[in-house]
């Protein structure tokens, strides 16, 4: 099967909702005792001026939390969004992440300070270390900086992206201090058990990107198509509510209003054991970014 794809990879035309509310997202508890929307809304290679247009839509359909970063590049966007969009700021919940060049203590800090001047929202909900990129190990050092700006206030949360068992690992026994998610490439041909497995062991939240599998061409597996199918629904709902099934964190992208607002209407798609188990042998541990322990080894 072939189709057109959004940047997120949702087939154009699919899914489509009529205009109906939503029922408000499930919110999962954070081991530092604060929650955070199960469903999110992602805008990587959304520019800073689409990602202000893209972020009203997203929460004008009923999306509360919004994942950004300074690579990004759309932090000022990303603010402007909320802002516009009328809501009460403790309505919304907003991550963004330190990248690598900015890693380091000081570095961190100042990092910090230049993203929330920018979001111009007061301090964010969540911050995170974007990846590890051990070759210059500062990974440990950014850590305690985040752990301090959660000390002083600055930030409600704090947590990490692409991070592996061992710097997980390495961040407890330093400092003492788990992080409340990691946020890694997961989807069905990249389903991460063991990781999983760890993150629920040591009461860490999974967070996912690319969850629908940006370019791999998940959503035009013929499994999750013939599920579709089945429960009159696109390949991506069908992948979103597996995501919810497991308990992930999900942030799907969109800059296509339909698809924003079909991207969201998954918390009436039941799946059952059969279809589980037939998106569980899609796993190929496939990546579509880098391997934590390679990039910036």
């Amino acid at each position: 099967m072939t189709s057109s794809h959004d940047d997120d990879g949702t087939p154009a035309g699919a899914g489509v909702p009529p205009l109906t509310p939503v029922p408000p997202v499930p919110a999962i508890p954070l081991n530092d005792g604060t929650t955070i929307p199960q469903l999110g809304f992602g805008v990587y290679k959304i520019d800073d001026s689409g990602a202000q247009t893209a972020v009203r839509h997203a929460l004008d359909a009923g999306y509360r939390m919004v994942d950004t970063a300074r690579l990004y590049g759309n932090e000022t966007g990303v603010g402007r969004g909320v802002r516009a969009s009328g809501l009460p700021r403790a309505e919304v919940y907003v991550t963004t992440k330190v990248w690598n060049d900015d890693q380091g203590y000081d570095a961190t800090r100042r990092a910090f300070d230049a993203s929330a001047a920018r979001l111009d929202l007061g301090d964010p909900d969540l911050y995170l270390i974007h990846w590890p990129y051990p070759g210059q190990d500062l990974y440990v050092d950014t850590w305690r900086a985040l752990v301090e700006l959660r000390e002083e206030r600055r930030v409600r949360s704090i947590g990490v992206s692409n991070f592996q068992p061992a710097h997980l690992r390495r961040l407890v026994e330093e400092t003492g201090t788990r992080p409340v998610l990691n946020q890694v490439e997961l989807h069905p041909y990249l389903q991460q058990p063991e990781l999983r497995a760890f993150h629920a062991a040591h009461g860490i939240v999974t967070q996912a990107w690319s969850p629908l599998g940006r370019g791999s061409g998940v959503l035009d597996d013929p499994v999750l198509v013939e599920i579709a199918a089945e429960h009159h629904v696109s390949t991506a709902q069908v992948v979103l509510r597996w995501h919810l099934d497991l308990g992930t964190v999900v942030i799907p992208k969109s800059a296509t209003p339909a698809r924003i607002r079909a991207n969201i209407d998954v918390f009436d798609l039941t799946l059952d054991e059969d279809d589980h188990a037939r998106i569980a042998g899609l796993d190929r541990g496939e990546r579509i970014g880098p391997a934590p322990d390679v990039f910036g080894a």
